[in-house]
């Protein structure tokens, strides 16, 4: 190989690790104005949101508990007497 190919390899190599650190720069500036500049309308929101999450959480969650599923009823039912008790 030849002493130029390396010096353009690292240049290159350079070049691309400097764009990623620039363009890691202009979007941590970004994410600083757009948090900034918006922080008021997010957070007057935020006491709702919080309402909002406990009845969705109550409708999606359930579905892991078995609730409205009727599998083994059958054997439930043989565990019982007639008056409910085991």
């Amino acid at each position: 190989m030849d002493h130029h190919e390396h010096e353009n390899e690292r240049e290159v190599h350079g070049l691309v690790s400097r764009s990623k650190v620039v363009l890691v720069g202009f979007l941590l500036v970004i994410a600083y104005f757009l948090f900034t500049e918006h922080r008021a309308h997010v957070l007057q929101f935020l006491p709702f949101l919080l309402l909002a999450s406990c009845p969705l959480m109550h409708l999606f969650m359930h579905g892991g508990h078995g609730h409205g599923h009727h599998h083994g009823r059958q054997q439930d039912s043989e565990n019982f007497d007639t008056k409910g008790e085991r």
